[in-house]
């Protein structure tokens, strides 16, 4: 499987945001991340299912939209309405996985689940057979330009090793082209990043150096 690349919105200039994901889709990103956050379960407010409503029709890529929010469930189907393609949404906020990993797939989208730094990749094992994708924080989630935690990216052999084929197991948090180096190495075969792509100067450059 190619490494995915999906840069994080979060980086972009929101006044001009249809311009930024044409740059990077231009640039040959596979994916564009969105980073939905509640002002609860992260220290951030950033936007909402209008924004995803806009976005998607303004692109063809495949929508990933993470929920760092708590009850999720509650929003679930107006994001996939809106038109995300992977919802993930985090292991902390929600207390029966399979309930929203159901309930995302119903509605005919990919199912993601996010761990925190603190959560251990031993607890998540059994929910993996289930799963789309599962993504592994490398910085407290809720701001972007923070500083990668290379003991975090060391879950991944063990979520690789227990994975079924089709996993994709991404990354998110101070991804650069060093960060990302460790990460694929250790497995991972999606990377998010924002700040490195978005404030490169050369988009094209900074995606290709990620995925090589």
């Amino acid at each position: 499987m190619s490494i995915i690349i999906s840069p994080s919105i979060l980086s972009a200039d929101f006044a001009n945001l249809e311009r930024d994901i044409k740059l990077v889709e231009k640039a040959g990103a596979d994916w564009l991340h969105i980073d939905v956050m509640d002002g609860h379960f992260v220290p951030n407010i950033t936007i909402g299912v209008p924004v995803v409503n806009s976005i998607r029709k303004v692109t063809d890529m495949p929508l990933d939209v993470h929920l760092m929010i708590e009850n999720p469930e509650k929003y679930i189907k107006q994001f996939a309405q809106a038109g995300a393609d992977i919802i993930t949404f985090h292991y902390e906020a929600v207390d029966d996985i399979e309930h929203i990993v159901n309930l995302i797939k119903s509605l005919g989208v990919k199912a993601g689940m996010s761990i925190k730094p603190a959560t251990a990749a031993q607890d998540i094992l059994q929910y993996l057979p289930i799963l789309d994708l599962l993504l592994v924080m490398t910085v407290e989630p809720g701001f972007g330009g923070q500083k990668f935690m290379q003991d975090c990216a060391e879950k991944i052999p063990l979520i690789k090793e227990k994975a079924h084929n089709n996993l994709i197991i991404q990354v998110d948090g101070g991804i650069n082209a060093e960060t990302a180096r460790i990460c694929t190495q250790y497995g991972a075969n999606s990377l998010v990043a924002g700040n490195y792509i978005y404030k490169s100067g050369d988009i094209s450059y900074a995606i290709s150096s990620l995925r090589n």
